[in-house]
């Protein structure tokens, strides 16, 4: 009688590297900060960077000088690249809590070595579209009108307006995301304080850890805190891209009055910002040789999810294609013909071919492993959500209701300089980062070793 054999399960990739102990994980990621000489590869990018920062310097000067005019905006296109690229920043801010929060309330420990700097991606992100809506009006020293603060003149700002919405929305998140980063680098703060063999190092980290000493009271408190953050910033990952579909879906313009806009924008989000952390885990982890924590289970992960909201942002680009011919109104219907043939039409050509077809390479398991594919995919992803913002409000405004309105749109150097300029502003922030504070969290990966310790 033959016993049945149990079935052959294929080895999971560990969440971290073997032969890793308390001390090792510790000194590994802090001396990234603290001892590893700064090297000619870290000026040579951070020189570029900023470099590429000074444009956008320049582009804002400039702009403050002459006005919006510089832009290439113009009836009826009032919309152009500043909210092609705030929807676009807001997208790939939305991974660093996602990863953060709420795989932290399910309990997903691969999230462990990423999410530190996926933190700091949202917060970078946030403060580039920030940026948009603010030179957008141009008027920008007038911001303050659009807070409730207290008017003795009664003038209050406009709540109907999706530019308050937006106001709202971001600094909300930013708010939230920037505590949740900070509460959770406290531990990490106190380990540099106490390593650091330079005065000011030590006192600067000492400062920043609010007197931390590691007792059950501060553990308990820093739990408790940690927990409450990553239950207020989850509803934010919905709410936030969700207020942003709104500025396009109140309106009555062909191609933005739908209602599937606010899950196809989250899920959209979402896809942009795992593209962007892997984007930045990939070079993070060859250069500081980061192998053993951010390892192929990290990434593989990533891909998956990927390729999950690649997937339903498939779906969405085809159940607006579907309603705009079902719903027989002809001005949904031309706008899919001018989606299709007419002189924007390779712009919606190249975001199906970057956001739909090339990432259904992440179903064979090779392409998820492979780190040089995943980098390409990456960029690739991004380089298509960004033109599915192009799409989505440019082709919608050049083809409005008469033909008498209708225009065309051709961004300046100007609207170039500040859009490559805020990749300046991200990547300046990026290197800065991840020189002066742990791209790991110590403390957590501490805990994972003691966890893996106890299983073993």
């Amino acid at each position: 009688m033959s016993v049945a054999q149990p079935p052959i399960k294929s080895p999971e990739i560990p969440i971290l590297g073997p032969g890793h102990t308390y001390e090792t994980v510790t000194e590994q990621i802090s001396s990234a900060v603290l001892t590893r000489p700064t090297t000619l590869g870290w000026f040579a990018g951070f020189a570029l960077a900023f470099s590429v920062l000074g444009m956008l310097t320049v582009a804002v000067g400039w702009l403050i000088i002459k006005g919006v005019g510089i832009w290439a905006i113009n009836i009826p296109i009032g919309w152009g690249f500043a909210i092609v690229n705030f929807v676009w920043w807001i997208g790939i801010g939305h991974a660093g809590t996602l990863i953060s929060a709420i795989l932290y309330l399910l309990n997903q420990q691969w999230r462990t070595s990423i999410n530190r700097f996926a933190e700091a991606m949202t917060l970078f992100a946030v403060a580039c579209a920030g940026l948009f809506p603010l030179i957008h009006t141009g008027r920008p020293w007038m911001a303050y009108y659009m807070f409730p603060y207290p008017s003795t003149m009664g003038i209050w700002p406009q709540f109907r307006s999706p530019l308050i919405w937006d106001v709202f929305a971001v600094s909300t998140y930013g708010t939230v995301s920037l505590l949740f980063w900070f509460v959770g680098l406290i531990p990490d703060l106190a380990t540099l304080r106490d390593r650091a063999t330079v005065g000011w190092k030590q006192k600067t980290f000492g400062l920043l850890a609010m007197g931390w000493r590691g007792s059950a009271r501060h553990w308990h408190r820093y739990q408790s805190a940690y927990l409450l953050l990553a239950g207020l910033a989850t509803p934010l990952v919905l709410s936030v891209h969700t207020v942003v579909s709104f500025d396009f879906s109140i309106a009555i313009v062909p191609g933005w009055h739908t209602t599937i806009f606010p899950p196809y924008f989250v899920a959209g989000a979402i896809y942009s910002g795992f593209a962007m952390v892997l984007t930045i885990a990939i070079p993070l982890r060859k250069y500081y040789h980061f192998e053993d924590f951010i390892t192929m289970r990290h990434l593989e992960n990533m891909a998956k999810v990927m390729l999950a909201t690649g997937l339903i942002v498939a779906y969405g680009y085809f159940f607006e294609f579907f309603m705009s011919l079902y719903s027989g109104q002809k001005f949904d219907v031309f706008l899919v013909q001018q989606r299709l043939h007419g002189p924007y039409s390779h712009f919606y050509y190249a975001l199906i071919l970057c956001n739909i077809l090339t990432p259904q390479l992440l179903w064979i398991r090779a392409m998820r492993t492979n780190t040089t594919v995943l980098f390409l995919m990456s960029i690739v992803v991004n380089i298509g959500m960004w033109l599915e913002r192009f799409v989505i409000v440019v082709i919608s405004l050049t083809r409005d209701f008469m033909p008498s309105a209708w225009g065309r749109y051709s961004p300046t150097v100007w609207d170039w300089a500040t859009f490559i300029g805020t990749l300046g502003l991200f990547t300046t922030l990026i290197f800065l980062f991840v020189r002066v504070l742990p791209a790991i969290s110590i403390a957590e990966m501490r805990e994972l070793v003691l966890h893996e310790e106890e299983h073993e």
